[in-house]
């Protein structure tokens, strides 16, 4: 289980000190960062290892071959002070006080006489040269985040300023590019992360708390990890020691090759305890190529809203197993606004890709060319079908979100109330939807209300939502809900599945126990 004390694993960010009482302080001067510890660069690195997972007995080769690739990253950011309760004001002296200079002095560091005005924040990271040639340098997002100035620090005590080349918030990954025209500069390649294994070593060299240069080895401990910091998680675990001022240096495998950049870790205090997170380079590969090529990403997009498959959803659906991902909305205008997914769909394959998890097809189909034709395995009403779809583009998808209003069925006559698992519901007119707030875009039966101990309580259904589809069929008036649940129980089904509407339009899949 993972707990909420992630913390990035990133970097040491360097403040001014603050005056606590009249007293006149020892003058310290932090260094912007500390110099890397110099080493000579060999043309390639060593191959220490016959396979992918061998503990070398040393491991002083391979990190020779590679200090000269992996940088420090240090910025600096004007942030602009305050007159709160943090301020520092500046003290009453009686005229022609010997500490008048000091305090003058300090407070002009500090921009200002009352702190009110700005001053700079440094913090250090790490990076490495993916392209020697261009000058191409691979980081994370949060090092770099908000940074008036960027400089890469080099292993032989070089610095060159960087301009950013783009960033992507989602999966925490920046490119930046330095001019190589006066110095050569030393490249890592990108190796194949989904060829490594629990158990594999692992190096990591980087930062910590300014500590340039600094090698260390271990295993990867898991993979797959989703530790709820983006959309597209899928973290490889190290317990490799990785600490703040690591954040965007690389793990490498055994043959020198880059297979993680080092993002993230668990800790109570904020050092290592053996559990660092690196993003995979079969996930990163893709936003740095775009990042190169375009400046920004490039995602594919499927218009959809989706869940995870229960064990109680695939027994409704008649599947043999709980996988995939559950289709709970189509979006408005979006890529299969056509009638090729619709909801209720259970898609288990994408593109030749399995859906395991509900998480898999968010990364999956954002890792696809925009405008690519895919075909999708999907379950629909029990039966396996495969549709082609064309992607759209996921930046473009906050404009369709705008005008989306999902139709969840036709409203027909309601004839009559009814009490069914648990639920009383009735139609659906305008005084129900004036009592509950319910949007004109949404059409079902509504739930009216909902007994405390019930089965639909148990599935968190409240007041005011609407039930639109039963078993995905849709329901019109409070007889269909009654009829649909009574030919459910004589197929000896044990449990109901119903599309659920929020009072906005909102749906969701419920499965509500029937006996």
């Amino acid at each position: 289980m993972i707990d909420h004390t992630v913390v990035r694993a990133a970097r040491t960010t360097l403040l001014a000190a603050t005056i606590l009482s009249f007293a006149i302080p020892a003058a310290v001067t932090p260094s912007l960062a500390q110099k890397a510890l110099a080493s000579p660069a060999p043309t390639s690195p060593a191959q220490t290892s016959p396979t992918m997972g061998a503990g070398p007995e040393s491991v002083a080769d391979l990190a020779e071959g590679l200090l000269g690739a992996v940088v420090n990253i240090s910025t600096s950011q004007t942030v602009k002070g305050t007159d709160g309760p943090g301020a520092v004001p500046m003290p009453q002296l009686p005229e022609g006080s010997p500490f008048q200079d000091f305090f003058d002095e300090f407070f002009k560091d500090r921009g200002g006489p009352r702190g009110g005005g700005s001053q700079k924040v440094q913090s250090l990271g790490s990076g490495f040269v993916i392209d020697a040639k261009e000058g191409f340098v691979v980081t994370n997002n949060h090092v770099i985040a908000d940074a008036d100035d960027i400089e890469v620090n080099f292993s032989d005590g070089l610095t060159l300023k960087a301009t950013l080349v783009g960033t992507d918030t989602k999966t925490d990954i920046a490119l930046l590019k330095v001019d190589p025209a006066d110095h050569k500069l030393t490249e890592v390649k990108f190796g194949d992360s989904d060829k490594m294994r629990i158990g594999d070593w692992v190096m990591a060299i980087g930062n910590p708390f300014g500590l340039g240069g600094t090698v260390t080895v271990g295993i990867i401990s898991a993979r797959n990890r989703d530790i709820n910091s983006g959309p597209y998680d899928d973290f490889i675990q190290t317990d490799a020691a990785i600490n703040r001022g690591n954040s965007g240096g690389p793990l490498f495998n055994m043959h020198g090759e880059v297979i993680g950049i080092n993002t993230a870790i668990i800790s109570p205090t904020g050092g290592s305890i053996g559990i660092g997170f690196s993003i995979p380079t079969q996930l990163a590969r893709g936003v740095v190529d775009q990042l190169r090529e375009f400046g920004e990403t490039r995602r594919g997009w499927l218009g959809v809203r989706i869940q995870p498959v229960t064990e109680d959803i695939a027994e409704s659906l008649g599947m043999k197993e709980a996988k995939g991902a559950l289709i709970a909305g189509i979006m408005k205008g979006g890529p299969v606004d056509d009638g090729s997914i619709q909801p209720g769909d259970v898609v288990t394959k994408f593109d030749g890709k399995e859906i395991d998890e509900v998480r898999d097809l968010p990364r999956i189909v954002a890792e696809s060319p925009v405008g690519k034709a895919v075909d999708v395995v999907l379950v629909r009403k029990g039966k396996e079908m495969t549709v082609k779809v064309t992607l759209g583009r996921l930046e473009d998808s906050e404009k369709v979100a705008e005008g989306e209003d999902d139709e969840a069925g036709q409203q027909g006559e309601a004839v009559a109330t009814a009490s069914v698992l648990g639920m009383t519901i009735g139609e659906l007119d305008e005084a129900a939807r004036s009592k509950f707030g319910i949007a004109e875009g949404v059409n079902g039966v509504v739930v009216t209300e909902v007994a405390p101990d019930s089965a639909a309580a148990e599935r968190g259904v409240q007041a005011g939502e609407v039930i639109t589809e039963i078993a995905q069929e849709s329901v019109a008036n409070p007889t269909d809900v009654v009829d649909r649940i009574a030919a459910l129980k004589e197929q000896g089904r044990k449990n109901a599945l119903l599309m659920m509407a929020s009072k906005s339009g909102e749906l969701r899949f419920v499965t509500i126990r029937m006996d």
